[in-house]
């Protein structure tokens, strides 16, 4: 006979080991690993949008207080512009900070550092941070603001000059990239002419096409000044002696010929963004680059206005008045304007 079989205890169904077949416990095994990866996916969600919530916060804080710090529209918006730099770069790091109210000095450090291993110049660096402190004195942060850490010398932004790198451009060099942007466009080449008689910053030339026929009507008054008035810095008109009357009306008339045949624009672009955007790609392929770029022009003309006001029996220091008064920054900025323009 043969020998009873023993009897095996009933597995029971309550527990994780009831499944009776290989194909089973492989189905339940592929479920758990699902079922991990699904969580871990959602915690990895949870904790980004977290973190993007707290840059969130911090960012909305940045925007206030850079707003709040006052100023004209384009200083508002350039630090605007460079909080969002900071915010992003903190998200980048992976650095999570709550509020502004967190913000600490090692992060402002890493900022600085990030932007001069970008090549950065210092002097473009000193005036982030001169937004960056502006903004932290608003928020109340005065400690953050005045922090050592934080100076300029500290942060190895010292040493550095506000005389910039343009320079005047030479006459010769000037008619060389005239006759270029002739070759190229006549209304391009105008307002380069009208900026270099003017001393025009290159939106001013660009808008200027809005106000050539009150030009017209001012150069017909002895000792003319012309009105600057779209396209200044901080929205604020201003008046420029004429120093060449006759090269300045001729310019005037060919640059109405020309907005006359384009709807009343120089630059033939249907907004300001497109037109600037024209300019800049433009001046620089005829080759207004580096120290004769563009705002070499404004330069140029700042020496001729001292020789001509000086020519004209003012004093050296009533020139530099009249000359700083001429491009906009007021009468008290003369010495500057000479140490600056005059290179």
């Amino acid at each position: 006979m043969q020998a009873a079989v023993p009897r095996t205890q009933p597995i029971p169904r309550n527990t994780s080991t009831s499944v009776h077949s290989g194909a089973q416990i492989f189905v339940k095994g592929k479920a758990d690993s699902c079922f991990v990866r699904t969580v871990a996916r959602q915690s990895l969600h949870v904790e980004r949008l977290s973190r993007g919530d707290q840059m969130s916060r911090l960012m909305k804080e940045l925007n206030f207080f850079a707003r709040k710090a006052g100023g004209s529209h384009k200083t508002c918006h350039d630090r605007i512009r460079i909080a969002g730099r900071l915010g992003a770069l903190l998200l980048s790091l992976n650095i999570q900070v709550k509020s502004l109210s967190h913000l600490k000095a090692k992060h402002v450090e890493q900022y600085v550092d990030a932007r001069l291993s970008q090549g950065i110049a210092k002097r473009t660096v000193q005036n982030e941070m001169a937004a960056l402190r502006h903004i932290f004195r608003v928020a109340g942060r005065e400690k953050l603001e005045t922090s050592p850490r934080l100076s300029n010398q500290a942060l190895g932004l010292s040493g550095t000059s506000r005389a910039g790198t343009k320079q005047a451009i030479p006459d010769a060099t000037f008619q060389v990239v005239y006759q270029k942007a002739l070759e190229r466009d006549v209304g391009l080449a105008v307002t380069l002419k009208l900026a270099r008689l003017m001393g025009l910053r290159s939106q001013e030339a660009v808008q200027c096409s809005a106000s050539l026929k009150s030009w017209r009507k001012q150069l017909a008054q002895p000792e003319p000044k012309l009105q600057v008035v779209f396209g200044t810095k901080g929205g604020r008109p201003r008046q420029t002696r004429v120093l060449d009357v006759a090269a300045v009306k001729e310019a005037v008339e060919q640059a109405m010929a020309i907005a006359e045949q384009r709807g009343g624009r120089l630059i033939d672009k249907p907004d300001l963004r497109q037109a600037m955007n024209y300019w800049r790609t433009h001046t620089t392929k005829i080759g207004l680059t580096g120290h004769h770029s563009p705002h070499s022009l404004r330069y140029a003309w700042v020496q001729d206005a001292l020789v001509f006001y000086q020519q004209n029996g003012f004093s050296h220091q009533e020139a530099r008045a009249l000359v700083s008064m001429d491009l906009g920054h007021g009468d008290g900025r003369g010495r500057y304007v000479e140490r600056i323009y005059s290179r």
